[in-house]
């Protein structure tokens, strides 16, 4: 190989003058190497997450039992009856004390039957059972699994390597080849 003197001066100028031109470096290259296996990188994730579900409590209260209201013709009714009944009796003052005792005495025994006795009532109070929705929630484990990455075996020129990968490349691997000499 013979490189003439024009060369060689305006490489030597082009170097002297500082100028630098772009060189192709033939040592970077892209190229495939064959896969030779894929292995997902698989990791255990705890996920927890909220159970939940409705019990039913029960509580008791007192409710004032509900006062009846009370009828006075009971005690009319049987005032008449009892003063009727007790005019019979006797004769001058005396029937008249008597048909007195005899509308008096009716008259308290009308308003029992009549009112059923409402007097021992009103301080009573009945106990009441409730339900209602209680929620209740807990946290339980809830275990996943997920595939952080590839470990990726492949040939080049007769090695084998191996790399942690994003994803799965199939059966081809693209590679980056860039050759540098040593110092």
């Amino acid at each position: 190989m013979t490189i003439s003197f024009n060369t060689l001066s305006k490489m030597a100028s082009v170097v002297t003058l500082g100028i630098a031109l772009p060189v192709a470096h033939a040592a970077d290259f892209d190229d495939f190497a064959r896969v030779v296996s894929v292995t997902p990188q698989i990791e255990q994730v705890n996920v927890p997450r909220q159970e939940c579900r409705t019990e039913y409590e029960t509580s008791q209260r007192q409710v004032p039992q509900r006062q009846a209201e009370r009828s006075n013709g009971g005690a009319i009714i049987g005032g008449i009856a009892g003063g009727l009944l007790g005019s019979q009796v006797g004769g001058g003052n005396g029937r008249i004390a008597a048909a007195a005792a005899g509308a008096l005495t009716g008259a308290i025994v009308g308003d029992r039957v009549d009112n059923n006795d409402n007097n021992n009532n009103y301080n009573n109070s009945q106990p009441v059972y409730e339900s209602r929705p209680v929620r209740q929630c807990r946290n339980i484990d809830h275990w996943e699994s997920r595939t952080n990455g590839y470990a990726v075996t492949y040939e080049y020129q007769n090695r084998t390597y191996t790399s942690v990968m994003p994803y799965d490349p199939g059966s081809r691997l693209r590679l980056h080849v860039s050759l540098t000499p040593r110092p």
